[in-house]
């Protein structure tokens, strides 16, 4: 963690901005583009600041980084971007991807990710990340030309792999399960918050109404005309914070969707080696099947029906020369068989090591982010009601003077 990039450079995403352009289709469309500053930490001196570089990108190349990133190392739980569009929102809140406060949101979300690849002591290392933050021409370019796309595995047949795999690894089976339980679960946090944040925002609001009620009935008394209008504004005051206080929950329900996102990064490392798993026991069957045909002809005998034999019995059997050439051909896919197999054993033993290295890496922070999310929101909670307290506190103080 010494020599990760995050120690050694500031990364900021420090502005977000509205654009139109033309796309690929040569079609017109709005888009917006965030500003990433960086700055050397090591150059600086006492009483100079380093020079700050700084570039322009939008969300897609964000998400061409994430896709690079997750292809090429496929045993690293890889940091997932923020939400796209909004989910998981208050009937108040926009859904719009284009609303400056889900923007600014997102802005925070980009920096987020930036940090945690920055922080990371694989990833922080990788040239393509290194030029994203550096480079602005020719980056995508730069991308292609490692030819990733030709790594990453089809859907179909990392779904072929799950269901057909013989002998799955007990710990990365347990981890898949515990990903979908943590998607399910902080979803369904996710969406009580949402319920909880619209009535609460209708009891605020409510409060508005005790303000104008108040401000009505001081209009017709004497003596009490000053503490009812006093208790009146302190009704409004507490109407209208509420507007603040869920934007401010906003940054918690951010900081769980990380996660709700991070649990399809952990899915994408047991489909990795479900694949591996797969491909290892196909080659493995692949090799049994081979030295069972090499026996076969050596002695002449057929253990099992197979078409080729049944012809062979109709038509007369083949000439020793004939025999032989299929058994050296044999032998030598044999031999370059037991080779293969042994790679991808000691691939997978690498890939197991590797992953679940990371994966332990992961759980520290994933306690480490959840628990303080958790106690910074309920201090939140327990702020809000205390200033509730003190605005029925306020109200009292004006009913007593009446």
């Amino acid at each position: 963690m010494e020599d990760c990039l995050a120690k050694k450079m500031e990364i900021t995403v420090s502005e977000a901005e509205k654009r139109t352009g033309r796309n690929a289709m040569n079609i017109q469309e709005t888009y917006t583009a965030y500003l990433i500053e960086t700055r050397a930490v090591e150059s600086q001196t006492e009483g100079q600041c380093a020079p700050v570089e700084s570039l322009w990108r939008r969300y897609s190349e964000f998400e061409l980084l994430r896709n690079y990133l997750s292809v090429t190392y496929p045993h690293i739980v890889v940091p997932p971007l923020p939400e796209k569009r909004a989910d998981f929102v208050w009937h108040k809140l926009s859904a719009d991807n284009m609303d400056p406060d889900f923007v600014e949101r997102r802005r925070i979300g980009l920096e987020n990710f930036l940090l945690r690849v920055a922080s990371h002591p694989v990833l922080c290392q990788d040239k393509i990340f290194y030029a994203f933050l550096m480079q602005e021409g020719g980056w995508k370019e730069m991308v292609n030309e490692t030819g990733f796309h030709l790594k990453a595995d089809s859907r179909l047949k990392a779904l072929n792999a799950t269901f057909r795999v013989k002998n799955p690894d007990k710990r990365f089976t347990e981890l898949k399960h515990y990903s979908d339980e943590l998607q399910s679960v902080i979803s369904h946090l996710l969406r009580v918050r949402a319920r909880v944040a619209d009535r609460l925002y209708g009891v605020y609001k409510v409060h508005g109404n005790y303000g104008r009620v108040f401000s009505e009935w001081s209009a017709i008394e004497k003596e009490m005309g000053d503490g009812l209008q006093s208790a009146g504004h302190h009704m409004d005051v507490y109407a209208a914070s509420i507007d603040d206080i869920l934007e401010e929950e906003e940054h918690y329900a951010d900081q769980l969707k990380e996660y709700l996102f991070y649990a399809e990064a952990l899915r994408a490392v047991c489909r990795k080696h479900e694949l591996m798993q797969y491909d290892l026991e196909m080659a493995a069957q692949d090799l049994t099947s081979k030295k069972q045909q090499c026996e076969e002809l050596a002695t002449g005998t057929v253990r099992t029906f197979s078409l080729k034999g049944m012809t062979s019995k109709l038509f007369g059997q083949e000439t020793p020369e004939q025999r032989e050439a299929k058994i050296k051909v044999l032998e030598e896919q044999i031999q370059e068989g037991e080779e293969q197999l042994k790679s991808k054993n000691l691939e997978g033993r690498d890939f197991v090591k590797s992953a679940w290295a990371d994966i332990e890496r992961f759980k520290e922070q994933k306690n480490h982010d959840l628990k303080e999310a958790l106690i910074s929101y309920a201090v939140m909670q327990i702020s809000m009601c205390k200033k509730g307290i003190q605005v029925w506190t306020n109200a009292k103080e004006c009913f007593s003077k009446m």
